[in-house]
């Protein structure tokens, strides 16, 4: 049964290739899910998968790509049921 994790991330996000290198990452790590850029500035992604596969790519949201700078990350338990893909919204 897949883990899915729902993460909030703040700081420099939007504009800077956010979601689409979680989608690359995510794809790199065989989950599924989605990103999303909020009205507020903050990205929200969406995580399924292998639970070790799950926990790298929230990790990594820490780090994203060269130039953005999070500055807050929340993830919590998602009880939704799993996409297939990931995609960026």
């Amino acid at each position: 049964m897949p883990e899915c994790r729902k993460c909030v991330i703040a700081g420099r996000v939007q504009g800077v290739y956010y979601r689409a290198a979680t989608q690359q990452r995510a794809r790199e790590l065989g989950v599924t899910g989605h990103a999303r850029n909020l009205p507020d500035g903050r990205v929200e992604v969406l995580v399924c998968g292998e639970p070790a596969a799950v926990e790298a790519l929230c990790e990594w949201l820490w780090q994203g790509p060269p130039h953005a700078r999070v500055t807050e990350l929340a993830c919590a338990t998602a009880e939704v049921d799993a996409p297939l893909g990931f995609k960026t919204v």
